[in-house]
């Protein structure tokens, strides 16, 4: 293990957008929205190299990044504002924002090494958790956004953020990070191609989806049994974190060998083999082995299950601008025998499980759309499934706030989760990194 590093906090503030840029606004939550209720919030974490000194930061860094980001949020401005979470059935909780509202912002100088914590290779997961900025959920207004910036003197900065996934999905977010950064290098000069849409007219719940999910987030509430996906006793002491990047040639591979295996086997080929779906095989028969090592619970005959995020924008059947702000995904769960999973043939079956539920995604979105959150459920309460977060369509390392593009990026709130994070490769061109958390005595090894 590297030796622990201190975090030495230099200042706590508020940035609010500027005075009557933004004005008051309340949003309601959309059916689209409202299963995130049920998920802790995300926690990313931007490395950028930063050869200065922390005194050179704050005098000169500092003050552009406050303003930048009060800037940003005069466009983003719900990000400033809370949820509200009434205690009264049937009241929907709803994102408001009003004059004054503010996103906490910590700054924070650290010991740590920069390069150590920016690598690929598996390090100490509790290096990375004084780094992420806290989120206040316990009373009736929810912040829905805070930021920690840490500098490391004359090596780098980290831009660690948390925020609730109810407010925002990874576009949503994306477009967030990319106006601050440019705000930040460009200042006033930069002009927004289109500004964040709020119309929530434009998300049609034909199939009434919104009192489904309302009815079951109420007895899951009334049951104290909200939280889906993170664990809040998790043991952290003897977990590490590592980054795994999945290049072209890795993936052209895997898909031959696909095609290789079906033809051996003179069977039919998966109806989808994009590198989405190949990378995603791979990691689960990896996984899937791993725990074979691991954990005893195991059997073979036991469904498997892998959850991921499907992109929601280009599947519905009604328009949404890119610039919508909200949530604008559905949730895929593939299945798998476990002892199917574990054979010769095995990223074979895999690619045929996900691919084919990308392609029930891709005819209807909202299909099995009821059963979300109760899916869900079994999917994050057994350690034999796997749940994928990010995705690597959103381009985050070209988030370059002056100083270059980011070093790397990395998803803390999959500690506390049954979950692994994919983001495009920084360095290999249509590449996929693949963010990791395990045991020290687990490894993670190919099939």
């Amino acid at each position: 293990m590297a030796k622990s590093s201190t975090i030495k906090v230099l200042e706590h503030c508020n940035v609010s957008p500027p005075l009557n840029s933004a004005s008051p606004i309340s949003l309601p939550l959309t059916f689209l929205d409202i299963p995130w209720l049920f998920f802790s919030p995300s926690q990313p974490l931007f490395f950028y190299d930063y050869p200065y000194t922390t005194s050179h930061f704050t005098s000169r860094t500092l003050p552009n990044l406050k303003n930048s980001l009060s800037l940003t949020l005069q466009h983003f401005y719900p990000l400033a504002g809370n949820l509200t979470m009434s205690h009264f059935e049937p009241c929907k909780p709803e994102i408001i924002y009003s004059q004054g509202d503010s996103v906490s912002l910590t700054i924070a100088e650290s010991n740590g090494h920069f390069n150590h914590l920016s690598s690929n290779y598996p390090r100490d997961v509790n290096e990375f958790h004084s780094l992420v900025p806290q989120l206040d959920d316990k009373q009736v207004l929810i912040p829905l956004l805070a930021i920690q910036v840490t500098v490391f003197p004359k090596a780098g900065i980290c831009i660690g953020l948390a925020y609730q996934h109810v407010v925002a999905d990874g576009r949503t977010f994306n477009n967030f990070m990319k106006t601050w950064a440019s705000f930040c290098s460009f200042g006033d000069s930069f002009s927004m191609k289109s500004l964040p849409s709020y119309d929530r007219k434009v998300i049609v719940d034909a199939l009434g989806l919104e009192d489904i999910f309302l009815k079951e987030w109420w007895r899951r509430k009334s049951l104290k049994d909200i939280v889906i996906g993170s664990e809040a006793n998790v043991d952290l002491s003897n977990m590490v974190r590592a980054t795994f990047v999945v290049g072209l040639s890795d993936m052209n591979r895997i898909k031959s060998w696909t095609i290789a295996k079906c033809n051996e086997e003179k069977k039919s080929l998966p109806v989808h083999l994009s590198a989405y779906v190949l990378t995603c095989a791979f990691i689960w028969i990896c996984l899937v082995k791993a725990q074979e090592d691991v954990n005893e619970k195991c059997c073979g005959e036991d469904p498997n299950y892998f959850g991921f995020i499907a992109g929601g924008i280009a599947r519905l059947d009604f328009p949404v601008p890119a610039s919508y702000f909200g949530n604008c995904v559905g949730f895929g769960r593939s299945m798998a025998i476990r002892k199917e999973l574990m054979g010769e043939d095995g990223v074979v079956v895999a690619a045929r499980a996900i691919g084919s539920t990308v392609k029930t995604l891709d005819k209807a979105i909202f299909g099995d759309a009821k059963k979300w959150i109760s899916d869900w459920k079994v999917l994050f309460g057994s350690a034999l499934n796997v749940m994928v977060a990010g995705s690597p369509k959103l381009d985050l390392y070209e988030t370059d706030f002056g100083w270059g593009r980011a070093k790397k990026i990395e998803q803390i709130s999959i500690d506390c989760m049954r979950a692994i994070s994919l983001t495009e490769s920084r360095d290999v061109e249509g590449g996929i990194e693949r963010e990791e958390k395990d045991h020290e005595d687990s490894a993670v090894r190919n099939p």
